[in-house]
């Protein structure tokens, strides 16, 4: 295990902080490389029924190392691609993971940790958190996936004014324009996000998997074209397992256990 990641269990969620405090958890290729072979794992394992990520030390996570990123105007563009593929691909194996990851936000959430925390699939936020697109007020411009998710809830010109002028948004804000799906009271966040990943841990596990799947693609897709992805999903669902458990437990006037199925 990295030192740049802690991991725990808790029961059928698995827990993964990001644990670089004296630098409000500022990302590092080391933590890139540890999240996505947890994630790997993750997907594996058939105990894991939801992933949460949250940081260390109060705060979510403040972004690119500046440090790093100053040395990088030395290097060829060639090199310095290389090393944001590092961002990229971690925002990818979010996006690609079969599990529900849901992201636990205390404290600030900034730049590149603003685009991690949206990449999830579902946001925790505590009231008092703070989420900016801070790259402007350093000359730099977003990157790791933050236009593409915040261009899904707002408008043009609200993604503008949030880009060009960085400015910091509340837990309570960011509710209201549609990504935090649960807000909790300061210092609650991760416990409120592992009570919700720990409820959806006990869901059909190949179902949600193509759920996700269906919810990441909606957004890009025509109807037609969703319809489509629907149809597919529908069909291989109905031949499952796990339906064929669900089906019965509602007809039977029971509660499902679709955990049995996992192994």
């Amino acid at each position: 295990m990295s030192d740049a990641l802690l991991i725990r269990r808790e029961g059928a969620v698995l827990v993964l902080s990001n644990n670089n405090p004296a630098a409000r958890n500022a990302l590092s290729p080391e933590f890139y490389a540890a999240v996505t072979t947890a994630l790997a794992d993750a997907a594996a394992d058939a105990g894991v029924g939801a992933v949460v990520l949250t940081g260390e030390g109060g705060h979510f996570c403040a972004g690119g190392d500046l440090r790093q990123l100053a040395r990088r105007r030395e290097l060829p563009v060639e090199q310095r691609r290389e090393k944001l593929e590092g961002l990229h691909d971690l925002i990818r194996a979010v996006r690609d993971c079969p599990k529900p990851v849901i992201a636990a936000v205390e404290g600030a959430a900034a730049g590149a940790g603003l685009s991690l925390a949206l990449a999830c699939d579902m946001l925790v936020a505590a009231r008092d958190s703070l989420f900016s697109v801070a790259y402007v007020k350093v000359g730099l411009t977003p990157d790791g996936g933050a236009t593409a998710f915040l261009a899904e809830f707002v408008s043009r010109q609200v993604l503008t004014e949030l880009c060009l002028t960085g400015e910091r948004i509340s837990g309570e804000r960011m509710h209201a324009l549609g990504p935090v799906n649960r807000l909790a009271e300061p210092g609650q966040a991760l416990v409120d996000a592992i009570a919700l990943a720990a409820q959806i841990a006990t869901g059909p596990d190949r179902a949600m998997a193509l759920i996700k799947d269906l919810c990441r693609q909606a957004p890009r897709n025509t109807l037609e074209q969703q319809l489509e992805l629907e149809a597919q999903h529908m069909v291989n669902s109905q031949g499952s397992e796990e339906s064929r458990e669900g089906i019965a437990a509602f007809l039977e006037k029971r509660s499902a256990d679709f955990t049995k199925l996992r192994a």
